[in-house]
């Protein structure tokens, strides 16, 4: 009895997480926002090899030299990874940003930051998984393109500003959860 009801409850929960993946994307309309950061070109094929991926050594250089403390008039302690000037699509070069939102673009940054504007414009928003936070992020990225590659975006992708949101929920990078906004043309 008790193993019926437990593999009754571990269909159940499998089922509900399916679904959960398979759920469209919420499109939400997105104000214009300023990120102040350390920016880098790369590709994602050059990512997909540990040699030559900038990402993770983004991501090492902004803790390992404090940028985020660097920041003028940062808004609060949330973490953004904005990818933006596409040569062309997810094949080409894009640039990556880590860095903070700020009320305004200062009028002087510190040497190596730059800043970023997030266009307004419609998102199509997807809630990682919880997990260790590269495996999240790159398990979310594969179902951004196949939504793509399917239409299921809730619109079609513009390729001109995408960004990942880290808050609380990211805090322990061995079970953390991010979103990632994909920007959408104009219906």
């Amino acid at each position: 009895m008790r193993l019926a009801l437990s593999l009754i409850l571990l269909v159940s929960l499998s089922a509900i997480l399916l679904a959960a993946q398979s759920a469209p994307p919420k499109v939400i309309h997105q104000q214009q926002f300023y990120i102040v950061g350390i920016t880098a070109r790369t590709t994602n094929a050059a990512e997909a090899n540990p040699q030559t991926g900038i990402i993770g050594k983004q991501w090492q250089k902004f803790f390992q030299e404090a940028v985020q403390q660097q920041i003028p008039n940062k808004l609060d302690y949330n973490i953004y990874n904005v990818y933006s000037d596409y040569a062309t699509d997810r094949n080409g070069a894009y640039s990556f940003t880590i860095g903070s939102r700020v009320a305004e673009p200062p009028q002087q940054l510190p040497p190596g930051l730059v800043v970023k504007t997030v266009p307004a414009g419609d998102y199509a928003v997807i809630t990682t998984e919880k997990g260790p936070v590269a495996n999240v992020i790159i398990a979310a990225w594969k179902r951004v393109w196949d939504l793509e590659a399917q239409n299921q975006l809730g619109g079609t992708r513009a390729y001109k500003s995408d960004y990942e949101f880290f808050d609380q929920r990211a805090m322990d990078p061995k079970n953390a959860q991010a979103d990632i906004a994909i920007s959408l043309k104009p219906l």
